[in-house]
């Protein structure tokens, strides 16, 4: 796909477009701002934190001499628009999900999560020692983007529910929230799928326009309050079983960064997903106990309705498969899994489970 063909042609890339000067870093005393702009409202436990840690990091990493002015969804951009203010040079960076972006190209669920994928580690290591970097640059190039993972916001939750889904049938018509490739899936399965940015989520669940949603996790969940107005929460997913996050520059104006400011961004986004990672996994168990305790029922979808999702899962995968990019894509993070499974299977899930049985033991 060319490019400039598709900044004259993107269906997000109005509000872009429209602008009549294009922002650039902005220069004073040897000092560099770049204008990130987020897909997260200000406080958002996890994402949030995410994009505020990456900004700091910077900062502190380059001793001011590189600094970020973070923008919230509505302050620059809106939430999803955030992918073609940076490509077309509206902004200068942005830190989102980049499965928000697959209406521009169907390998970015890749960086983020796809349906049956890998853990928050098999992602890194797919990434940093598979060839998944690689490909994100090769994916970014077409759409003027340097890539970068930065966070991981771990396993998420099956989801909130105002009802318990006793088959796969029960999907059949919900009024779902549910971004990327595993909402194709739910799609498959006949419900309603809806891509609602995440500051309005509570008032759709509470108003009625959604009869459920998934979101991050109990840590970020609670935070956003949906146990106030849902009983039922499944806690294991499909749709992303290790969910990362992404910042994106500008190709251009990366390109005019030193070289040790390039290194800055580029090991601030590693910190950013071992720091997120870490805080998620810390949170999630405590504030799983409080939901519990409020009212919260924690339930586990059965089988059957797993193996639903695996069908409709393979099928929404295939789809893509005439695209070479994506096809290309998806070959070497399979690879990538089976490696890391021959391994991880023998030893930690083999030893987390001795351990909670002896640990369990009488």
């Amino acid at each position: 796909m060319d490019r400039r063909s598709f900044l004259k042609t993107s269906a997000l890339g109005g509000t872009a477009a429209a602008a009549t000067t294009l922002a650039a870093p902005v220069y004073a005393q040897g000092k560099k701002t770049l204008t990130m702009v987020t897909s997260w409202p200000r406080g958002f436990a996890v994402l949030d934190d995410a994009a505020t840690y990456l900004n700091n990091m910077v900062n502190e990493m380059s001793d001011g001499t590189l600094t970020i002015d973070k923008k919230a969804p509505g302050e620059l951009v809106g939430a999803f628009e955030v992918f073609d203010a940076v490509s077309s040079g509206q902004a200068d960076m942005y830190h989102s999900a980049d499965y928000y972006f697959i209406g521009q190209h169907p390998a970015y669920a890749y960086y983020t999560a796809v349906p049956f994928g890998g853990t928050a580690q098999e992602l890194t290591n797919w990434y940093h020692h598979g060839g998944g970097h690689d490909l994100h640059n090769e994916l970014g190039e077409i759409f003027n983007l340097k890539s970068f993972l930065a966070g991981n916001s771990g396993s998420q939750s099956g989801g909130w529910f105002r009802n318990e889904i006793g088959s796969a049938a029960d999907f059949n018509g919900l009024k779902f929230r549910m971004p990327g490739l595993g909402g194709k899936v739910l799609g498959k399965l006949g419900a309603s799928v809806q891509n609602i940015p995440g500051g309005e989520l509570y008032q759709a669940l509470s108003s009625g326009a959604l009869d459920g949603l998934e979101w991050v996790g109990p840590f970020a969940d609670e935070r956003a309050g949906f146990q106030e107005v849902a009983k039922v929460y499944y806690t294991a997913g499909f749709h992303e079983p290790g969910s990362g996050l992404a910042c994106a520059v500008n190709l251009d104006v990366f390109n005019e960064l030193s070289p040790a400011h390039q290194k800055i961004i580029e090991y601030a986004t590693m910190a950013t997903t071992h720091i997120q990672l870490a805080e998620t996994l810390a949170n999630n168990g405590a504030a799983l106990s409080r939901l519990q305790q409020q009212g919260v029922k924690t339930m586990q979808f059965s089988d059957d309705v797993w193996d639903a999702f695996g069908a409709a899962s393979s099928e929404v995968m295939d789809e893509n498969m005439d695209d070479d990019l994506f096809a290309r894509t998806r070959e070497s993070f399979e690879a990538s899994l089976t490696s890391s499974a021959e391994w991880l299977s023998k030893s930690d899930a083999f030893y987390v489970e001795q351990r909670e049985r002896v640990r369990n033991k009488g």
